[in-house]
């Protein structure tokens, strides 16, 4: 019984993933705003809330680790596994715009978050370092002018129709949106939950699992969308959905789950704090070396190799 919900998860990521890029090109395209901006706002968010609900449930439960584990994890698995994945499908290219602003904020929330998490040592070193409430307060502020700075310039000024015919109603992009998100949700947690029994039945190791269906299980709608939007020709929705989910993970999750209670930060989390900031300047750096303003299939093979060997020292270490 285990394989057919397990087929059944995969089925419904699969739908809910290909109602979700439907509906929010469609809405993108009825008001006139880039499809990047509703990647960013809608598909970004709506499919960040397996990562909301971890770090949340983390936080209240009194494990940092998790809340900031989890984010931590998701980013590194989004840039370099999904969007590797992705321009293997459909190579992505980026506009002025991505190259300018999108790709800075990126890197620029992912700084914040070191800042905020060692500042206070830095000032009184006896403290241990922790993303306080206050703290969680500007990361909800920084995430709604993150958001107004991200509609204010979402004019579609780069991006043409290219699909003709009748457009659907807005309820039914609506609809087709809030379907897709549920049930990527729903289909996502079949998906993990019958994966790992399977795997156990088949006697695949407690790691191997770990390093698979649970580290990417919270990154699965994202997987699913990106591939789905890359198929349909939708990369500016799909680098959106990365960016808006990598902002949205620091800034929104982070911010909530501090609020919630403060977050100590274990020192051996400064290391994965730095190689976020990496990863977020290597996707820049990779707009701007041949090909340029691109993300190449050799790209994103080498984004992939790159996690993997990542994974490799998680687990020798």
């Amino acid at each position: 019984m285990m394989y057919v919900w397990f087929i059944v998860g995969v089925a419904l990521t699969l739908l809910g993933a290909s109602w979700l890029v439907d509906g929010a090109s469609g809405i993108a395209k009825r008001y006139k705003v880039s499809e990047f901006v509703i990647g960013v706002c809608i598909v970004g968010i709506g499919t960040s809330m397996p990562e909301f609900t971890v770090s949340l449930l983390g936080s209240l439960r009194g494990s940092a680790e998790i809340a900031i584990g989890n984010v931590t994890g998701s980013n590194m698995f989004n840039t370099l596994v999904i969007l590797g994945i992705t321009a293997m499908i459909n190579p992505i290219l980026f506009t002025r715009d991505n190259l300018r602003r999108d790709m800075h904020l990126n890197t620029l929330a992912s700084v914040i978050l070191l800042l905020f998490a060692y500042l206070p040592i830095a000032i009184r070193p006896a403290e241990s370092p922790v993303i306080s409430r206050l703290e969680g307060g500007l990361f909800l502020l920084l995430f709604a002018g993150y958001l107004y700075m991200t509609f204010r310039n979402g004019n579609k000024s780069e991006e043409a129709d290219s699909e003709g015919g009748k457009a659907k109603p807005l309820w039914l992009l609506i609809l087709m949106v809030i379907a897709g998100i549920a049930a990527l949700a729903v289909g996502g947690k079949l998906f993990v939950d019958k994966g790992c029994e399977i795997a156990r039945a088949l006697k695949v190791s407690e790691t191997v699992i770990a390093v698979t269906f649970m580290a990417g299980g919270t990154s699965l709608p994202e997987l699913v969308t990106c591939i789905v939007a890359a198929a349909k020709k939708r990369n500016q929705l799909a680098l959106g959905n990365i960016l808006g989910s990598n902002v949205s993970n620091i800034l929104l999750i982070l911010g909530c789950s501090s609020l919630v209670r403060p977050l100590i930060v274990d020192t051996a989390q400064f290391d994965g704090f730095i190689i976020l900031i990496l990863v977020a300047i290597l996707l820049y750096l990779s707009a701007l070396l041949p090909k340029r303003n691109e993300l190449s299939r050799y790209k994103g093979f080498i984004f992939i190799l790159l996690y993997a060997a990542y994974i490799f020292f998680v687990v020798l270490a």
